[in-house]
């Protein structure tokens, strides 16, 4: 396993068409917005977990690879196989306090997310909290979106009571076009820490690009990774400002009079004359 010794930011652009990329379940599942300025959002949570799904399905049986936060998944049952593979009983606090770090490490090597985005272990089988390597921030859409609530029809009941209306009504939440921008950020010092390594990079590079590819379905409509732009410092501790480098990327709507309905009502403009001295532009896609 090759140690992680660069710093590296990542600006990554997905769009959504007829979908909902994100509901919120405090307004009725309805696509997440930012009611100051009318732009959607996407929480990082819900990013994780499309890498998260597709790690699970590209590197299943893998050593080293399994997937901690999971559905379906009880945390303390999966804890404790640390307590097991270390000889140690959960009651015995004092053993498990003297080997809190062999516990920890255990987690680490063992689950793909927990070195990659760190993980509350502190529960009542306590293997301790994780400070993840990779780092995401909310994707927020280049434009404000509409929210549209399409009404839908079912030829089928649910209760025999009701058989004789033969079809029922629903609703589905949907924006019919919006490109969104993620950023993110990746600590050589905390992927020292967490063991996460170049091999995990580059699969984390994978996962991104393709996290919609096996996540398809009728409420999310179509949704595609258009861009990923990688920024990779010389050295851990870095070469330049997150967020200049950031700004060297801009999303612009080639039309503003009409509303954006594909990816190519866009242009996307990358200022490569000003990277800074030390830091290498990777384009993905």
């Amino acid at each position: 396993m090759n140690k992680l010794d660069k710093r590296y930011e990542f600006v990554v652009l997905f769009d959504v068409e007829n979908g909902n990329p994100n509901g919120d379940p405090d307004a009725g599942n309805m696509p997440r917005i930012d009611y100051e300025t009318g732009h959607g959002i996407v929480t990082d949570v819900c990013l994780k977990r499309k890498i998260r799904n597709y790690v699970e399905v590209a590197k299943r049986d893998s050593t080293g690879y399994r997937i901690y936060v999971k559905e379906g998944s009880v945390l303390n049952d999966t804890n404790k196989e640390a307590y097991k593979e270390l000889n140690v009983d959960p009651k015995d606090k004092k053993t498990a306090k003297d080997k809190a770090v062999e516990l920890t490490e255990f987690m680490c090597k063992n689950f793909y997310d927990v070195r990659a985005f760190g993980a509350v272990m502190s529960t009542e089988i306590n293997c301790g909290q994780v400070r993840g390597a990779v780092q995401f921030n909310f994707a927020r859409s280049i434009d404000p979106i509409t929210q549209q609530e399409i009404t839908i029809t079912r030829m089928a009941v649910t209760n025999a009571k009701d058989a004789e209306k033969e079809r029922s009504m629903g609703r589905k939440h949907i924006v019919p076009y919006a490109l969104y921008r993620a950023e993110g950020y990746i600590s050589a010092f905390l992927a020292e820490k967490t063991y996460f390594t170049q091999e995990d990079l580059e699969l984390l590079w994978e996962a991104i690009v393709n996290m919609f590819e096996h996540d398809h379905s009728a409420a999310r409509g179509k949704m595609a990774v258009r861009k990923l732009i990688i920024f990779e410092h010389q050295s851990g501790l870095g070469n330049a400002p997150a967020h200049k480098l950031f700004d060297l990327l801009r999303v612009e709507k080639k039309d503003a009079a009409k509303p954006a309905r594909a990816y190519s009502d866009y242009q996307v403009l990358l200022d490569h004359q000003s990277v800074p001295e030390g830091v290498t532009l990777i384009e993905k896609l």
